[in-house]
């Protein structure tokens, strides 16, 4: 099933439960989507719904710690409850370990030898791990294998 069917079927079961919040973050998910597919002119495949949905959770990762930081709690409720709507929708992410030992891999593959090859080596490791882990945490085990 395609992310946009399972939204589709997740939003009316969200207007039949009559879940607000829900069909607020799906209706919000599905125009990105459709932007996105305007943009290109065509259909997205795979790839490109997984670019846009975790563009939408990032997002909302960073504006969740910008609200903490600031102290609005009232608004830091309201995100935790659109990334929870969003969390089911990516794929599975990767565990630290799983991430160790590609990166391990990539730079091994790549033949990088010290932080000046973590351009090669993050360009080469990003369409592996694409959706399946935040970039932050992948640039942070690049740069403590090469050092």
């Amino acid at each position: 099933m395609s992310l946009l069917d399972a939204l589709n079927q997740d939003m009316k079961q969200a207007m039949k439960n009559k879940d607000k919040q829900k069909l607020s973050v799906i209706r919000m998910l599905k125009a990105s989507l459709q932007n996105e597919a305007i943009k290109h002119g065509r259909e997205l495949n795979e790839e490109e719904e997984l670019t846009v949905l975790a563009r939408e959770m990032k997002q909302r990762k960073d504006s969740l710690q910008e609200f903490e930081k600031a102290g609005r709690e009232d608004l830091v409720a309201g995100l935790q409850d659109e990334i929870a709507v969003l969390t089911p929708y990516l794929p599975k992410q990767l565990t630290e370990e799983e991430l160790h030992e590609i990166v391990a891999q990539t730079i091994s593959e790549t033949g990088a030898a010290s932080k000046a090859d973590m351009g090669k080596v993050m360009g080469a490791l990003m369409p592996k791990v694409k959706g399946k882990a935040d970039g932050g945490l992948v640039n942070r085990i690049v740069q403590q294998q090469l050092s």
